[in-house]
């Protein structure tokens, strides 16, 4: 497949019209490898409890388990970690973020790199599914939410990841875009209200539209058809130079809403830091990750006398645990690294034995 899909959703990431989205987008991988970033409520007391509540929804109403790339402070990770969430969305069929803040996710996101992680992932084919705060991440331009409508900041623009500009679609996306639980004030436009979005168009570069979303509606860009639909129950506005153009269920070709800007390369996967430790790399080999045991058996490789004896442990023994839990390929796969390494590996009763090969 050349090219994946981006999926857009207004809000109601988990509500019953939405599991059909989801279902749709997933049934386009075989087995696919689902991947949940926390970043965007990395700052809540409750991380622990939203992850929870969201891989038990696909779980339960999806039948896919939910691979965990953990990011809550960026800062805070070391350069293992980072690696390893960069390796995870890599490797993925389905990406998924949703609630939380925008600022804050981006705080996290643009210093990673994760916007050429997330197009070199749709490159080759991948499903990038962003919800409420997680999709005001994707446009070249970002607003603050919770600081302008609760901290009374003014209205300004964010940098985005400009995931969507990569494929020729420079836009601020703004989901909640029918919201009306201010009943006495306007909170449509994802809390901004039209007052202040109107203020915040006026700041927007010429060629950068605004893509509104209904809540409870997906848009959906499958940059391999080269169209751009809507799910749900609501419709998505795309705003430039004082014009509106609804888009709705039928298909939406995105050269009528391009700009012209060229889609990107896919990115070369990344790879461990230099500055991570043996340890480190062995406790990440141990839980499968493949880039890691890559990297310990490229410091065990060369001559016999320049075998590193920590890693190529480290490698045994994440092939002992895959073995262990039935994962065969991988075993197999470590196997084939080590021998690749020139290291010689014997099966025995309760131990596995490894030598240089001479």
């Amino acid at each position: 497949m050349a090219a994946g899909v981006i999926a857009l959703l207004g809000s109601g990431e988990t509500a019953p019209g939405m599991v059909r989205v989801h279902r749709a987008l997933l049934a386009r991988h075989e087995a696919p490898r689902a991947v949940l970033l926390d970043s965007t409520y990395g700052f809540q007391e409750n991380v622990a409890q939203m992850t929870a509540k969201l891989v038990a929804f696909f779980a339960t109403s999806l039948h896919v388990d939910l691979e965990v790339a953990s990011l809550p402070r960026y800062d805070a990770a070391s350069a293992l970690q980072r690696h390893r969430v960069r390796d995870q969305v890599a490797r993925a069929d389905f990406v998924f973020a949703g609630p939380g803040s925008p600022s804050y996710a981006l705080a996290q996101w643009a210093p990673l790199g994760l916007a050429d992680d997330l197009a070199g992932a749709l490159a080759r084919g991948a499903t990038v599914c962003f919800a409420s705060a997680a999709a005001l991440t994707l446009g070249s331009h970002s607003a603050p939410i919770y600081e302008v409508y609760k901290a009374g900041a003014d209205p300004t623009w964010l940098a985005g990841l400009d995931v969507l500009g990569r494929f020729g679609l420079p836009c601020a996306v703004i989901p909640h875009w029918d919201n009306a639980e201010g009943r006495d004030h306007d909170t449509s436009r994802c809390f901004l209200g039209e007052r202040r979005l109107a203020r915040l168009e006026e700041m927007l570069p010429a060629d950068v539209a605004v893509l509104g979303i209904d809540e409870h509606t997906a848009v959906l860009c499958d940059l391999a058809r080269d169209q751009v639909t809507t799910a749900g129950r609501g419709r998505a506005y795309w705003r430039r130079g004082g014009q509106v153009r609804e888009l709705g269920p039928d298909p939406t070709p995105l050269g009528a809403l391009r700009t012209g800007r060229r889609a990107p390369t896919p990115p070369p996967a990344p790879t461990p830091p230099a500055g991570a430790t043996p340890a480190d790399l062995g406790e990440a080999a141990a839980r499968g990750d493949l880039a890691a045991v890559a990297e310990l058996v490229r410091r065990a490789s060369g001559t016999p006398s320049a075998l590193a004896p920590e890693l190529v442990e480290a490698v045994v023994r994440a092939r002992e645990a895959a073995r262990a839990a039935g994962d065969y390929p991988l075993a197999d796969r470590l196997r084939a690294g080590l021998d690749a390494a020139g290291v010689e590996v014997r099966d025995g009763v309760g131990a596995t034995q490894w030598s240089p090969r001479t």
